[in-house]
């Protein structure tokens, strides 16, 4: 007998799949459950409703990015270093296939559905910020760089790392970047910021 948390894992697999090919109006609860292997009663008990799902879905989704951007600034590692290691979880999470996908579907039926875009915001990019600059706010604490606004500031690196590959995926049809590639835009970003607001002592 599963437990409910197994359960969930199980739908938000489901679903991610179902809203990045279907999109998310033409997706109905009955296909989740179908695709989870689940009935739509346990569905529904589970989440009252898709928007429930969606915005539970992309929540869940963060955690791994979210522990990851966390745990590296309380490591006793070089800043430079540190500073990729946060980035690039930030960038393997923006640059994710399914979150792009996901990303086109809320900017295709945001209109239609407002609530979406507002939970997409919350929950992965406000979220993705939120904790990349709590990863800053450590580093001016140690006195390793100097910013007037940490918040500002992680908008900023996660636009530097992302956006442009996102846009170029998203408008542009073209690939995403490789590992590869990802790797070496963060090194540059990290190189372009820390040149910048690096403490005079550090």
């Amino acid at each position: 007998m599963r437990s409910d948390e197994e359960t969930k894992q199980i739908v938000f697999e489901a679903a991610r799949h179902a809203f990045a090919v279907d999109g998310y109006a033409a997706t109905s609860t009955e296909e989740l459950a179908r695709g989870a292997g689940i009935s739509t009663k346990t569905l529904y008990r589970l989440f009252p409703g898709k928007a429930v799902l969606f915005e539970a879905m992309c929540a869940d989704r963060l955690e791994r990015l979210l522990s990851a951007v966390d745990l590296q600034a309380s490591d006793e590692v070089d800043i430079e270093v540190g500073l990729r290691a946060a980035l690039l979880a930030c960038a393997d999470l923006a640059l994710d296939p399914e979150v792009v996908a996901l990303q086109r579907m809320v900017l295709q039926e945001s209109a239609a559905f407002p609530e979406l875009a507002a939970n997409f915001y919350r929950n992965g990019i406000s979220r993705t910020a939120a904790a990349l600059a709590r990863w800053l706010r450590v580093q001016v604490k140690k006195k390793l760089i100097a910013l007037d606004d940490v918040d500002e500031a992680a908008g900023m690196l996660i636009g530097m790392v992302a956006s442009a590959p996102q846009r170029a995926a998203i408008y542009g049809g073209l690939p995403l970047p490789s590992r590869k590639q990802i790797e070496r835009r963060v090194q540059t970003c990290a190189a372009l910021f820390l040149g910048g607001c690096r403490a005079a002592s550090a």
